[in-house]
């Protein structure tokens, strides 16, 4: 699994970031029309495409199905209405979140892509009612998943990068740190090469 993975919030921010060595980016759309998301998914499908990354759709696994994309990314509430059967029939991968071990147990009861757990840090991305996660649980997490690669989420900065990965974190996902740099390119240049060494 690619070590840097990307999460981005709009078609636009693929297009301006994938050319810079980003092969693994979530679109994670929030607060839109259908027909504006199926837009983003088609352009983001098409984009990822032609430049050899690998498309990840949050949430919409419906519109990814139909739209021909090969891999999602569910929350536990999209865990209760996705139909994990079409998706599997259909090729379809997906990464799951997870938070506490009960959640962690459902989701590897459905044998994702990979098991995704945050927030490692404290995040300024969304009011999160878990606590930071912190290392040692990133470590936990490892053992318990065993052979499925582990996201690690949250609070991600490229200086707190070999810790996570120490830890036993598989692939860093970011949004804050990048979406909110000063300079998204230099910062997503400077993940991109940070997460090869």
């Amino acid at each position: 699994m690619e070590r840097f993975y990307l999460i981005t919030g709009d078609v636009d921010w693929i297009k301006k970031l994938v050319p810079y060595g980003v092969k693994l980016v979530q679109l994670r759309i929030k607060d839109q029309s259908e027909e504006v998301i199926r837009q983003q998914i088609t352009q983001a499908r098409d984009f990822c495409s032609q430049h050899g990354a690998q498309l990840v759709i949050n949430d919409y696994w419906e519109l990814a199905l139909e739209l021909g994309c090969d891999f999602v990314h569910l929350g536990q509430e999209d865990m209760d209405s996705a139909d994990f059967a079409t998706l599997r029939k259909a090729g379809v991968r997906f990464g799951l979140s997870t938070h506490d071990e009960e959640e962690l147990d459902r989701a590897l009861s459905f044998k994702p892509e990979y098991v995704a757990l945050g927030p490692v840090y404290l995040t300024k991305l969304k009011k999160m009612k878990w606590a930071p996660q912190g290392l040692e649980r990133v470590s936990r997490w490892k053992k318990m998943v065993g052979e499925t690669p582990l996201v690690a989420i949250g609070g991600l900065t490229p200086e707190r990068l070999a810790g996570v990965f120490e830890a036993g974190a598989d692939s860093a996902a970011v949004v804050t740190d990048i979406m909110q740099a000063h300079n998204p390119i230099a910062r997503t240049q400077e993940w991109v090469e940070a997460c090869k060494q």
